[in-house]
């Protein structure tokens, strides 16, 4: 899990150090959100599943991580359309 988010870091500071140096990055931003969300996803995944049947219940913080989790791949442009980002810049 922690090379998951230790990934998903250094892609989003690709894209920012792209930003910052004033230089194309749209495809880099959309790779560091498709990577971070997917990222986001399986790590709660994978603690919801360490808790077993407790990592269902409100009574374990996880559970609201494991929701939350899955709205970030909806929000701010779903992945599927951060998919069609990339490609659309490779076959450039």
């Amino acid at each position: 899990m922690a090379a998951e988010v230790e990934r998903s870091r250094a892609s989003y500071l690709h894209a920012a150090r792209l930003k910052d140096a004033g230089l194309p990055f749209s495809r880099q931003a959309s790779v560091a959100k498709v990577t971070a969300t997917d990222a986001a996803m399986a790590v709660a995944t994978d603690a919801v599943q360490v808790l077993g049947g407790n990592g269902y219940t409100r009574e374990y913080p996880v559970e609201r991580l494991f929701r939350d989790a899955k709205v970030t791949q909806i929000f701010e442009g779903t992945n599927q359309i951060q998919r069609m980002v990339i490609a659309r810049d490779l076959l450039r």
